[in-house]
Parts: structure tokens; C-alpha cells; sequence
């Protein structure tokens, strides 16, 4: 089923906060009590259609965004790298967490922001050092994500933290799909139009049961984190003012407007 975090308008009845639900028939949101990855999913009775609401990032990440750097081997290649030998792993603030529709900030720091379509997996349930056969058992679904970079402050730093910890460099959603199966589904990227990544959910160098494994067993892993599966090639700079649009075939689309510099 695919989970929605939402307000809804002003005339629904439903105050303004923040709700759960799940997303029916593509029109229709069966509203949940609380948050499902805490509490489960439990129906109410009560119901909204879809294009009365705004939707958010479709969980709360209250710990981390864990992030698989170099995971597509075109994209390690067009980065001037060789295959990893084992993933390659940094950390986003979940600060930087924001909704489909919402708005890319340019920083003021950067004079090239990238875009890199991504697969995540939203963690379920707190765990450490899970085997791989069992990485299916702690992970609540998937959803889209856009890692953000300000590349030029990449190779500037020498490193990753400034580069994609900006407030709004980790789009997600729109929703959570807790019965999508990663497999040779189609990823793409498209920036003002025009397609930019393209490539299959099967060409990542590690999968998800390994990325899922090797993180945690370097970090405990709680409800509601978020791991980016890294990127394939095709890399570039997102144009202010337009539309990034990350797509995986089977899961939907994830739509954020750049601001302008």
C-alpha cells in the first residue's frame, strides 16, 4: 500500500495538522491514526480526496538520512572513480528533508546544483547488524528521492557534508510504498523537461539486502531512517527556476520547482 503524509485544505474540517493515510485508488486518502511506522496502520473511518490536500514528505525523519555514494558503476566512472570495493556511505541532516512540490532552495554558497535521482528505503523498526536474508523484516517501504549537491562545494571541500546538507537538498516521496520490490525498474531524472539519468534499479552495484546490511552493522538503525541507494550516471546541474522530476517505474513521481539563484 502507499503511505501519504498530508495537510488537509481548509475546508475539509480536519484542523491543519499534519495527517497519515493511505493512498487508495490514485484519488482517494483512507486517513490513520497516528504514525504508521510507529503505531501501524489503522484505518479510520474517515476519508479525503486527494487533490484536496498538500502533500508532505511522507515520513518524519527523526534521526538520519544514510547515503550510498558511487553505487551505479557509470556513475562511478563519470565521477573519475573506480567500483567500490564495498559501499561507500555519508550522512544527510534530516534537516534537509522536504515534500514533493516543495521548493529547492539555491544556496547563496553554490554556483551549480545538481540533481541525483534516487531509490530510498525508509527503515521500520530499530535493528543493528541485520543479516541479509533478514533486511526485508526492518524495512517499512520505498519511496523517491532526490539527493541535491552543490557540486562545486564538493570539490571545494574535499568531502561531502556541506555540499549536500543544505535545508531542502533531500526531496522525497510522494508517498511510501510498503509493497514495492526493487527490481529492474526503470530510474530516471528529468530537469526542465529534458531527460537526464537514465538507467534500471538492477545496475546498482550493491543491492538493497548488502546496503542495508553493511549499514547496520556500522550504525544502529532506527524507525523512520531514511537510506538513499545512490545514483546512476548522468549527473548535472538542475536549472533555477524549473522542474527536477525523479521517477521510478512502478513507485511514481517525485516533482520539486528550483528556486531562482
Amino acid at each position: 500500500m502507499r503511505i501519504v503524509r498530508f495537510t488537509p485544505g481548509p475546508d475539509a474540517g480536519l484542523g491543519q495538522d499534519p495527517l497519515f493515510g493511505v493512498l487508495e485508488d490514485d484519488a482517494t486518502i483512507s486517513i490513520i491514526s497516528g504514525d504508521p511506522i510507529y503505531s501501524g496502520i489503522q484505518k479510520t473511518a474517515a476519508k479525503i480526496e486527494l487533490n484536496k490536500v498538500r502533500l508532505l514528505a511522507p515520513i518524519i525523519p527523526r534521526s538520519k538520512v544514510v547515503c550510498v555514494g558511487k553505487n551505479y558503476a557509470d556513475h562511478a566512472a563519470e565521477m573519475g572513480g573506480v567500483v567500490p570495493e564495498e559501499p561507500i556511505i555519508f550522512l544527510k541532516p534530516n534537516t534537509s528533508v522536504i515534500g514533493p512540490n516543495d521548493t529547492i532552495v539555491w544556496p547563496d554558497m553554490s554556483e551549480r546544483v545538481d540533481h541525483e535521482a534516487e531509490l530510498a528505503i525508509i527503515i521500520g523498526r530499530i535493528c543493528k547488524d541485520v543479516p541479509p536474508e533478514r533486511v526485508n523484516d526492518v524495512i517499512f517501504g520505498y519511496t523517491i528521492a532526490n539527493d541535491v549537491t552543490a557540486r562545486d562545494l564538493q570539490k571545494k571541500d574535499g568531502q561531502w557534508t556541506r555540499a549536500k546538507g543544505f535545508d531542502t537538498f533531500c526531496p522525497i516521496g510522494p508517498w511510501v510504498d510498503t509493497d514495492f520490490i526493487p527490481g529492474t525498474q526503470k530510474i530516471t531524472a528529468t530537469i526542465a523537461g529534458e531527460i537526464k539519468q537514465s538507467a534500471q534499479l538492477s545496475d546498482m552495484i550493491f543491492d538493497v539486502p548488502t546496503i542495508v546490511n553493511f549499514v547496520s552493522r556500522v550504525m544502529t538503525l532506527l524507525p523512520g531512517d531514511i537510506i538513499l541507494t545512490g545514483t546512476p550516471a548522468g549527473i548535472g546541474p538542475m536549472v533555477a527556476g524549473e522542474k527536477a522530476t525523479i521517477a521510478i517505474e512502478g513507485l511514481g513521481e517525485l516533482t520539486n520547482k528550483v528556486s531562482a539563484k
